[in-house]
């Protein structure tokens, strides 16, 4: 007998898978300020670039908020999605809402980003997330603490959503960039490590 999820969080609004297994699914967001998920538009997109990567991939998702993109993922074939949420209000929806889809292959860790980074990786992921928020200049300690605690593989593909006028030219030197759109006051790339 599945058990009921409570699924009123007081939210601000829905997210809408787009593809895959729960397309058109409809799930509630946390009501949290300044959280934005990534547009329809955007992840269309992205999920285009990526859809030669996405079947059996661990993927990583830091500052995963609305979960959009890690959800997205599972629903179009990854493995499995480990889910970092800072805000407890937000890491409670991500779970409610992986109860709903009965995707077991996700897990929310509600924790700091930063410092979950900061422990050395048992496994590397496939595909890795980064949609810090914007202004707080989070990026490039994150990426840091990526490449030096073996999180990345040797093909490891970055997803990079940052306010279009920050610069990445301090990301680390051996990743390479090969997809980028601007959309709006959003500048998103996919990269690779060599």
């Amino acid at each position: 007998m599945r058990r009921k999820t409570n699924t009123r969080h007081g939210g601000c609004g829905q997210l809408r898978i787009i593809g895959g297994e729960w397309r058109g699914r409809k799930l509630p967001v946390a009501d949290i300020e300044g959280l934005r998920p990534t547009s329809d538009r955007v992840r269309e997109t992205v999920f285009n670039w990526l859809a030669p990567y996405i079947p059996g991939a661990r993927v990583l998702d830091c500052f995963s908020g609305t979960g959009a993109l890690s959800l997205e993922a599972l629903s179009r074939g990854a493995k499995e999605a480990v889910m970092i949420e800072k805000a407890p209000s937000a890491a409670r929806v991500l779970i409610d809402n992986l109860a709903l889809l009965s995707a077991s292959h996700g897990q929310v860790m509600n924790t700091d980003s930063l410092s979950w980074l900061s422990q050395r990786a048992s496994q590397s992921f496939d595909i890795i997330f980064l949609d810090p928020p914007f202004r707080k200049g989070l990026l490039n300690q994150t990426c840091d603490l990526l490449q030096e605690n073996g999180y990345l593989n040797n093909e490891t593909i970055i997803y990079i959503e940052v306010e279009k006028e920050l610069s990445l030219d301090a990301l680390p030197q051996d990743w390479c960039q090969f997809k980028e759109k601007v959309a709006g006051q959003v500048r998103y790339s996919l990269w690779t490590t060599q």
